[in-house]
């Protein structure tokens, strides 16, 4: 039952509760980008989602405009936010539209989906998500390998809501912590280059 229809409304009711819960979050994390960084305040970029069908995904702004690589540049104001996954909070309106899920592979660049080893492909299966297996792990901390490896496996497991529940949770306390948020040397992750063998 949970496969057919209970993920989506856990993703309706709880992107929605969650919105209204964090509005005041969202506004003070706006004001923060907003006096920080200018406008704009929300940052869109074309991700995979669902068999690799693109669409925008939203964040708060973390980076200044200009030359550089993410990490030269990153604001102080931003590595905070990233490390509470706090700019991830836009997503949530992803979920209501259905383009995510609140459970799911994290959407990556469009551009990597040519790029995945069959298996690796797998996590285009099933919606993006907000949190995940990967994420659950250690976030970024974790090799393309390692977090690849862990959306295949989200995707190909029969979906269940104590799982869900789970991954949520152990996502929003590794946040809290701010662990995780970038490899070494880098805003995140370095770029995905693809394992094909």
């Amino acid at each position: 039952m949970y496969a057919r229809c209970g993920k989506r409304a856990l993703d309706l009711v709880g992107a929605a509760l969650l919105l209204v819960a964090l509005s005041p979050v969202m506004a003070a994390v706006a004001a923060i980008v907003r006096v920080a960084l200018g406008r704009p305040v929300i940052f869109r970029q074309v991700r995979a989602g669902r068999s690799g069908a693109p669409f925008a995904v939203l964040k708060f702004r973390t980076l200044r405009e200009g030359p550089g690589d993410d990490a030269a540049r990153m604001t102080r104001a931003g590595r905070v936010l990233r490390a509470l996954a706090l700019d991830e909070l836009p997503q949530l309106l992803n979920v209501l539209r259905g383009e995510m899920s609140l459970v799911g592979p994290r959407p990556l660049p469009l551009n990597y989906v040519a790029l995945y080893a069959p298996r690796q492909a797998l996590r285009l299966a099933v919606r993006p998500g907000l949190a995940g297996l990967a994420q659950a792990a250690g976030r970024n901390a974790i090799g393309w390998s390692a977090r690849l490896e862990l959306d295949a496996r989200y995707a190909e497991a029969p979906p269940r809501l104590s799982r869900d529940l789970a991954l949520l949770l152990r996502c929003a306390a590794l946040a809290a912590t701010g662990r995780g948020v970038a490899a070494p040397g880098h805003a995140s992750m370095p770029p995905f280059r693809g394992e094909r063998t």
